[in-house]
């Protein structure tokens, strides 16, 4: 049976090392895994996924989706056998009030998150071009959708990915090529220990009013809690990339979780934005209008 060959960005930790073992390990073998990170170093930790061994249907490789020479370097390696799945997963985030946001943090977000993206498949489209056939599966997530309070450049950056997504499946539907974007809620990874998120109690926030400051204070407390109730383990999400990856005709958009369905929907049904601003605030900051918690 002829493999299908994926290659995964962002294999290091969390999503894209989960995927990466689960598809390497399938007992039919029929998958051929490309799994890529930027320090290799961290490859160690894919192997010991799986029982510390590296089988013929797992190849670790070096890919900086910041570096044009570091993803040619990596279509050189697989440009021998046809790319079948394209998995677009490195990412990093970005929380806190806007105030508080470098341009060289936002930058970053946006080489990481939007322009890696772009440059990585565009490094490998003109092959599945040529083949007319192929996926092109995207992390994305429910702040891709909508808004998400003291997220703003985050989701700014996973609403562009969105934007690229879907203008590229329409075009792309002549060439056989789906794309799927996978939309996640909280999950338990190393993502949110690795977010940039300044101290509520830091320097960072000297110079902000306290009003602001009470609400970051709240919203944190709400993520806390968000995470300890409702956050999906890695195996949970796992199902759902694994189905774009051998559905005869995956969706543009696919949810691992229906946490925020309702806001959603309240978001698509309220045209204006009025309803989901109030709802979201209400969700998020206990209903009140009242300001921030006082320093």
């Amino acid at each position: 049976m002829e493999r299908t060959t994926v290659l995964i960005t962002g294999c290091s930790s969390g999503i894209g090392l989960g995927l990466a073992a689960r598809l390497a390990a399938d007992s039919t073998r029929r998958f051929k895994v490309y799994a890529t990170m930027r320090d290799l170093a961290k490859g160690e930790r894919l192997l010991e996924h799986l029982g510390s061994h590296c089988p013929d249907t797992l190849e670790v490789l070096q890919l900086d989706v910041t570096d044009p020479h570091s993803l040619a370097a990596a279509v050189q390696r697989v440009q021998e056998q046809r790319l079948d799945v394209l998995v677009c997963n490195a990412g990093v985030g970005l929380m806190g009030p806007l105030e508080t946001c470098s341009d060289q943090a936002m930058k970053t977000l946006f080489d990481v998150n939007f322009f890696g993206a772009v440059r990585t498949i565009q490094a490998f489209l003109p092959a599945m071009k040529r083949c007319r056939a192929g996926r092109i599966i995207v992390s994305s997530s429910i702040g891709g959708l909508q808004g998400l309070p003291f997220n703003a450049v985050y989701c700014a950056s996973k609403f562009a990915v969105e934007g690229l997504c879907e203008s590229l499946a329409i075009v792309l539907r002549p060439f056989n090529i789906h794309v799927t974007l996978v939309e996640c809620g909280p999950v338990h990874t190393s993502f949110l220990a690795n977010l940039q998120c300044p101290d509520p109690e830091g320097s960072e926030l000297e110079g902000l009013d306290a009003e602001t400051r009470g609400l970051y204070r709240r919203y944190l407390r709400h993520c806390q809690s968000l995470f300890r109730d409702t956050a999906q383990e890695v195996e949970d999400v796992l199902p759902v990339f694994l189905e774009a990856i051998v559905s005869l005709c995956p969706p543009l958009r696919c949810a691992s979780t229906q946490l925020l369905a309702p806001l959603w929907r309240l978001r698509l049904g309220s045209p204006d934005g009025s309803a989901y601003v109030r709802a979201m605030h209400d969700f998020v900051f206990g209903g009140s209008e009242v300001s921030g918690d006082q320093p």
